[in-house]
């Protein structure tokens, strides 16, 4: 009898284990399968609407729909005149330059030639305005401007703005050209993506991509230094060209690199859109910008002056040097701390004159 239980209790425990065998085998193979689909679902599900990748797969839609208003500026500049008195057109080899290096303590002059430069800007009006940066078309004799479809056109200066490296020309093309559209740098975060289009060492129409590396930079270039700095690889010809964000929207107008080869290494600086769009509109008017001048700027209220003018708290800023930004004319009330009193007064901000010396 002990026998017999023994073998049913075999017999039952081999039985046991072939269902659990083809339950694993069969059932889990539908489970995985269920599982499988159930991933790819997940994988194919299409994103939300208005969602955007932070990087997307190929840029080349974007770059096909924004490189039209990208256009290359090449500029004759006014001829050098010979050195040292000497006219006509004394050119050779080597040997001559020595020579004249040898007997007359300076280099062989030269016929006077004009010199030429290149580089970017983009259309911003389909009338035929175009940004760039001012270095580009500074002195210029002849400034051409050729398009995307390589149709070349003169165009002539409206408005320059030295301070912040920015001009406005335009080209007469008797049909409507396609344009860029502004974005707001404000918005842009480090890390954000950002395409530059420009015309690198007269090549021709180049595209190059990166992220914003840093915002604020002041590099030494001027009174308004605010720059963007960014890694998507500048060149020489690149200044006054456009960098877009993803949205195919203009951010920043390329204008500096940090090299000590004098080509690209990584650290490319912007003008900020935004400080562009509040200067176009008078640069279109009357060529030029004029800036509300109150005869000082401010600056950080630091632990010493706090405790000098007996200040609770560091807020506020201290008066240094020249604000710009007010338009001419605004009457503006300015708040004081006089013997640790507050006090407002008005003012009327005058235009700030080129001559003028901060005080």
């Amino acid at each position: 009898m002990r026998q017999l239980n023994s073998v049913v209790k075999a017999v039952g425990g081999i039985a046991v284990i072939l269902l659990l065998g083809y339950l694993f085998y069969f059932g889990g193979t539908d489970l995985l399968r269920s599982s499988r689909a159930t991933a790819t679902a997940a994988e194919t599900k299409p994103a939300p609407e208005g969602w955007v990748p932070s990087r997307p797969d190929t840029l080349a839609p974007l770059v096909d729909e924004v490189k039209p208003a990208v256009v290359n500026i090449g500029t004759t500049q006014a001829a050098r005149q010979p050195r040292r008195g000497f006219r006509g057109p004394f050119r050779g080899p080597e040997p001559f330059e020595e020579f004249f290096e040898r007997f007359f303590g300076g280099p062989m002059p030269q016929e006077p030639r004009p010199q030429q430069s290149l580089g970017s800007g983009f259309i911003i009006d389909k009338d035929g305005y175009i940004l760039t940066n001012n270095h580009v078309i500074e002195n210029a004799g002849m400034i051409m401007v050729k398009l995307a479809n390589e149709k070349e056109y003169e165009a002539k200066v409206i408005g320059r703005d030295p301070r912040t490296d920015l001009a406005l020309i335009k080209i007469n093309a008797r049909a409507d050209l396609p344009v860029v559209r502004v974005g707001d740098s404000d918005a842009l975060r480090v890390g954000d993506w950002v395409i530059a289009i420009g015309n690198p060492f007269g090549l021709g129409q180049t595209v190059t991509a990166g992220i914003v590396s840093a915002k604020g930079r002041v590099i030494g270039q001027g009174p308004y230094d605010d720059f963007m700095q960014t890694d998507a690889a500048i060149n020489p010809g690149n200044s006054g060209g456009p960098l877009f964000n993803t949205r195919g929207e203009v951010v920043g107008i390329n204008t500096a690199i940090f090299s000590q080869s004098g080509g690209n290494i990584g650290i490319g600086f912007a003008v900020p859109v935004n400080m562009a769009k509040s200067l176009v509109p008078q640069l279109k008017a009357k060529g030029r910008v004029s800036r509300g001048w109150l005869g000082v700027s401010i600056g950080p209220v630091t632990d010493e002056a706090a405790k000098e003018l007996k200040l609770k708290d560091k807020k506020g800023a201290l008066v240094a040097e020249v604000v710009c930004s007010t338009p001419i004319g605004k009457e503006v009330i300015v708040r004081v701390i006089r013997e640790a009193r507050p006090l407002d007064l008005k003012v009327t901000i005058r235009e700030f004159r080129e001559d003028a010396t901060p005080s």
